[in-house]
């Protein structure tokens, strides 16, 4: 593994919905020297587009059903106006960048979820050899910042929806053995929140049987869960730092000026 670190962003939840918070958040990030890849989801746009077409929506712990209507509205939100207004914004902060779905240059590859009971639709899961890393060390080497959304595809032509998180992470350890990578999950809360309603019981460090024990109690539920699946998973396979953090505070974190965050520990 070279020194040379890489960082992983994914932006969700308010954060993206939130057009003020949104610009500010490209406007802090864009100022990193450090080499990024910035992975975005979308999902409330996709709903209330979903909803105004009278599409039914569900979500099972924080997974989206995705039938043969909702993978069109997903691509069109996520592939569509979210990556790319995302991608203007950082070309309006001098950060030149590049979105791309996992469909580009066969960026991410993946199978279509078989579960024993619940049919996903069109939902791909991510494998060990999802991620065409050589392409996106060549945009690093290029000086270029990638914006990945959710849609990939499984080869033979057939789109589908990814968990954003998920994506993240498999980006974050395809790059762990050659590079010092940190995963970064900002959204709108300061962490994982020990009181859901109570935005300052962050918990600044989480293990993987605090999470095990808290997800049994409920305190940790729904979108949270694969989100921190995803941690524990890149915290296993290289990943060098994970944290989970109010997306303004992405600074305060890489200059370790701030305690406001949740780190994933051993």
């Amino acid at each position: 593994m070279s020194n040379q670190k890489v960082l992983i962003i994914k932006i969700g939840g308010n954060s993206i919905d939130n057009v003020e918070e949104l610009n500010l958040f490209i406007e802090t990030i864009a100022t990193i020297q450090t080499p990024f890849i910035l992975v975005h989801g979308g999902g409330k746009l996709a709903t209330d587009l979903a909803e105004k077409l009278n599409i039914p929506q569900q979500l099972i712990e924080g997974r989206r059903i995705t039938d043969a209507e909702t993978i069109k509205i997903a691509t069109m939100v996520y592939a569509g106006y979210i990556n790319k207004n995302i991608v203007a914004l950082l070309q309006k902060n001098n950060k030149n960048s590049i979105g791309l779905s996992g469909v580009d240059a066969n960026l991410i590859q993946t199978t279509k979820r078989v579960h024993p009971t619940i049919d996903y639709g069109f939902v791909g899961d991510l494998n060990e050899n999802s991620v065409n890393t050589d392409f996106i060390e060549n945009l690093i080497r290029f000086g270029l910042t990638p914006v990945v959304n959710a849609i990939t595809h499984n080869g033979n032509g057939q789109l589908l929806n990814t968990n954003a998180d998920s994506i993240a992470n498999a980006l974050a350890v395809s790059l762990a053995s050659k590079y010092e990578v940190s995963l970064l999950y900002c959204f709108e809360k300061k962490g994982v929140l020990l009181h859901p309603n109570d935005d300052n019981s962050v918990i600044q460090t989480l293990n993987l049987e605090q999470f095990k024990q808290l997800k049994k109690e409920g305190v940790i539920s729904k979108g949270m869960l694969p989100k921190l699946d995803n941690c524990f998973n890149a915290l296993q396979n290289g990943v060098a730092t994970i944290a989970v953090l109010k997306a303004t505070n992405v600074l305060s974190f890489l200059n370790n000026t701030s305690n406001e965050y949740t780190k994933i520990i051993k």
